[in-house]
């Protein structure tokens, strides 16, 4: 009789109808749509009305054109959170209607985020999942929305993830009429600070966290943004061309490609290439192959850290890909509350945003994350591989 339930519970409809989600009663939450939709082809929608999006991964920028997707049948729940007066985060939920694996991937964003990641979604659906993702409380991949706007700067930085995550989860207890069994987070770049955010702030949300190549520390990495940006910006003969992009590139190229003893327009160890940025200046008149004395100032910024005015590096130098792993809490004396340490060099840990000392975190016994510069390791089921 247990093993017939079990078999049935991944194959049979939700205990509740699709459409009756739109009239459950969550705080700060309005259900704008609910609506069961069949299985078959879909096409990722772009952000701004423009042509479709690429499949591709959160986070991780374009991707070439996929084939067509062929969705399994869900059911699609749109809804708008609203923590603050200031807030107006968007979300979708899709709970598969039937063989759902009972477990849920919420799934990260790119950039300034300002949509929704429907092919990361699309991607988890696939896979049985339920999955959800949010814009994060504002719209267009920029840094527009937060003038004037601190309480969508805090939905940016984490608040948005967490009303989603809760939401979401809600929700599936009340089309499955029952908890999702584990709960992971999988996100690329932003999705990865995003991650190392939940992990710091709302560690009981999943029970694995994959965050990957993160955007952290996030103060830090901005500044050196502005650092850079800011000074071009200020006068336009600091800007450097496409053209003259890709003379530096040769150039960088011809004085560190055999350094690994093979000639192959590939640089193995970047962090062994050393370039006198000086020979790149023009001699005499200004050429695509050569960088005025002010584009050779924006470049020089470019492979330097940001510092204060004091002439502080603000992060230190990233001497190697990071992995840190936070471990499964497996050995804690006394949970919820543990102490770990993070395993990375002080240079790269700083680079990161990952404090290198013993620190002191939240979380109940069960929950992991595996951080990367990279590639993934996770230390237990995660997804792809649960």
């Amino acid at each position: 009789m247990i093993n017939f339930a079990l078999v049935l519970a991944g194959s049979v409809l939700a205990a509740a109808p699709c459409e009756s989600l739109k009239s459950l009663a969550l705080p700060g939450t309005i259900i704008t749509a609910a609506e069961l939709v069949p299985a078959g082809p879909y096409t990722v929608p772009s952000p701004a009305g423009g042509p479709p999006a690429p499949a591709g991964g959160p986070g991780r920028g374009p991707a070439p054109a996929a084939p067509a997707l062929t969705l399994p049948a869900r059911c699609r729940v749109a809804a708008v959170l609203k923590p603050s007066s200031d807030s107006q985060i968007e979300v979708e939920v899709w709970l598969p209607s039937e063989n759902w694996n009972g477990k849920f991937e919420a799934v990260g964003n790119g950039g300034w985020a300002g949509a929704v990641s429907f092919a990361a979604m699309a991607s988890a659906l696939q896979e049985g999942y339920a999955t959800a993702s949010t814009d994060t409380g504002h719209k267009g991949g920029n840094a527009a929305f937060a003038i004037g706007h601190p309480e969508k700067v805090i939905d940016f930085a984490y608040r948005a993830v967490h009303e989603m995550t809760v939401t979401s989860q809600s929700l599936i207890a009340a089309f499955y009429d029952r908890a999702p069994r584990l709960s992971y987070w999988n996100g690329c770049s932003t999705g990865g600070r995003q991650g190392l955010m939940e992990a710091q702030r709302y560690p009981a949300d999943f029970d694995g966290i994959i965050a990957g190549a993160p955007a952290n520390y996030q103060t830090h990495l901005h500044a050196w943004d502005l650092g850079v940006s800011v000074h071009a910006l200020k006068d336009q003969a600091s800007l450097v061309s496409p053209a003259k992009a890709a003379a530096l590139s040769k150039a960088v190229l011809n004085a560190c490609d055999a350094h690994d003893g093979v000639k192959d327009g590939l640089i193995n160890d970047p962090r062994a290439c050393h370039v006198d940025l000086s020979t790149l200046l023009c001699r005499g008149a200004d050429a695509d192959n050569c960088l005025t004395a002010a584009q050779l100032d924006t470049v020089t910024r470019v492979y330097a850290p940001a510092k204060t005015k004091s002439g502080m590096a603000m992060s230190g130098k990233l001497v190697a890909p990071v992995y840190i792993t936070i471990g499964t809490l497996e050995s804690c004396p006394t949970p919820p509350v543990c102490t770990m340490a993070t395993s990375a060099t002080t240079a790269s840990a700083t680079a990161m945003g990952m404090p290198n000392r013993t620190s002191t975190i939240t979380a109940p016994k069960r929950a992991s994350i595996s951080i990367s510069g990279s590639a993934l390791s996770p230390r237990r089921e995660a997804p792809r591989w649960g």
